[in-house]
């Protein structure tokens, strides 16, 4: 174990409202997404002795809500033989593998150990059991681990659910091989014992190392009668904004091998001029290891992501803790311009408890910046539009705004603020018919040369329109379009005084149809 600094003061600056972060420390991949007995457990790659990377732990929080999160004590840690990297967790519902006790089943954490240099495996990394008898609260090690070594190094990140189908009835292990690009596929009646399956890959994004896989099933419009298996496959680098990212495979999985039907590009490719054709989770540089949780009353395929990226992650302003969760988002299936696509809601924090602070609606676009009342502004919001955009020239909005923007007034051009002056920017160009995320001048860009960008994504209007649907946090902002058919998600880092909001306008800017802003 790496020995660091614990007393490191907290700069709570950017600390959201919304987003999990842990009180203090590193945290990583979401790990371990499961519901029992009423209550939603995050699990979560964690130091739990310093700001950075290292001693890699499961951390800890629960909800009842997937809003609400209370921080509990470092659930599964690692020692002088592994580290424990990430996994997933699972309610034995029908105790399979025995560690239950009293009728009462058990939740068991499948997760990788990375062996140490002090262990007789030391570089391999294989897949290893925790199991808790009290919801969680505590946990012990399986005295029989690793239960699944292939002697390779960058064999991890399993995620495993109960098959019940045609092949048979059997717990299903999706793990990666990170460097070769390849999902790979066990099965086990018990967690404990694990039969190959299959492999699949490598296939479309291949220029980082694949990671964090998830495999599901969901239905078409709802339709149980007709669904497709949805194959989720993180990487880093190679993501389409650059740096992290995670893209998802719809298919067939008949208890043996999953077969795409979005495949674009097969084997390893030496170019990304298909990567806008690739199914993406997320078109910003910050939703990664996102991985969904398992027996979610009512079948619903809730899923959450890091909301970071490893080019920068260990340099964001943020001392004593560092990165965040993003919103927990529902996925499904929905047909748009004729198949099937993933398409995401996100569980709303502002839904029952926000108040509207502004509503608009049919009026022309004046070209420019028009600042909202002061009483619309602010660090954490939700932001409800939809535009009509014009034929040419842009539409959309300046966010966390700084440097003498003024509730209720109209800039002269579409920049709209001095310059220097802090701000993000979100707007639809009828042109390219892509919407933008700009971030270069959202703040704090200078910790990290990767982190100024502008994100972008083709999105087509429905009947002329465009929804957009906005939740900024303190430190982030996450953006769903078209009812959830894109998402861009990226962190900035402003100054508390940067708070405020303006519709944007350039050149035949259009009609905003509708304005809601909630806090």
């Amino acid at each position: 174990m790496t020995s660091l600094n614990t007393t490191t003061a907290l700069d709570c600056r950017y600390r959201p409202q919304w987003h999990y972060a842990a009180e203090r420390n590193w945290l990583n991949d979401p790990n371990g997404l499961v519901y029992a007995n009423g209550v939603y457990h995050l699990f979560y790659q964690h130091n739990p002795h310093g700001d950075v990377w290292g001693n890699m732990s499961w951390g800890h929080a629960t909800s009842a809500d997937l809003l609400h999160w209370d921080e509990q004590p470092v659930a599964i840690s690692c020692d002088e033989q592994e580290a424990i990297f990430s996994g997933s967790a699972v309610l034995d519902v029908h105790n399979t593998s025995g560690f239950g006790a009293g009728g009462v089943p058990p939740l068991v954490a499948i997760y990788t150990s990375a062996y140490s240099p002090a262990s007789p495996l030391a570089g391999r990394q294989a897949q290893s059991l925790a199991y808790s008898t009290d919801d969680g609260a505590t946990w012990t090690k399986y005295a029989g681990n690793p239960v699944l070594d292939r002697e390779s190094s960058d064999f991890r990140d399993p995620k495993v659910f109960w098959y019940d189908g045609a092949a048979g009835r059997y717990w299903v292990m999706v793990a990666v091989e990170a460097l070769k690009h390849e999902v790979v596929l066990y099965k086990s009646p018990d967690l404990k014992s694990w039969e190959y399956l299959s492999t699949f890959g490598p296939a479309n994004a291949t220029d980082g190392v694949w990671e964090c896989p998830d495999l599901f099933e969901l239905p078409v419009d709802g339709d149980a009668g007709n669904t497709r298996w949805v194959l989720v496959v993180n990487l880093s680098p190679g993501g389409i904004a650059g740096g992290s990212g995670g893209q998802y495979f719809l298919g067939t999985f008949d208890g043996v091998a999953f077969r795409s039907e979005t495949t674009v590009t097969e084997g390893r490719q030496a170019d990304d001029s298909r990567m806008a054709d690739y199914g993406w989770l997320d078109w910003g540089r910050d939703y990664y290891a996102a991985v969904s949780f398992s027996n979610v009353p009512g079948g619903r395929r809730l899923m959450i992501g890091w909301m970071n990226n490893w080019q920068y992650a260990a340099a964001t302003p943020s001392d004593g803790w560092r990165s965040a969760m993003s919103l927990v988002r529902e996925v499904r299936l929905e047909t748009r311009g004729g198949r099937p696509v993933l398409v995401q809601e996100a569980v709303d924090p502002l839904a029952a408890s926000g108040t509207e602070l502004l509503a608009r609606g049919g009026q022309e676009l004046a070209d420019g910046v028009t600042w909202l009342p002061a009483a619309a502004s602010g660090d954490v919001l939700r932001i409800d539009a939809e535009f009509r955009p014009g034929s040419t020239g842009k539409v959309g909005f300046v966010l966390r705004a700084g440097g003498g923007a003024a509730g209720g007034a109209a800039e002269a051009s579409a920049d709209g603020l001095a310059g220097g002056s802090e701000r993000t920017v979100l707007a639809y160009d009828s042109g390219s018919g892509e919407l933008s995320l700009d971030r270069t001048a959202s703040g704090n860009v200078g910790f990290h040369e990767a982190f100024p960008s502008v994100e972008r994504v083709a999105v087509p209007l429905v009947d002329g329109r465009l929804r957009l649907r906005v939740f900024l946090d303190r430190c982030s902002v996450e953006v769903f379009a078209q009812d959830g058919l894109a998402t861009i998600t990226d962190q900035v880092f402003p100054a508390g005084s940067s708070t405020a909001v303006g519709l944007l306008a350039e050149g035949d800017g259009g009609t905003l149809v509708s304005l809601s802003v909630t806090g």
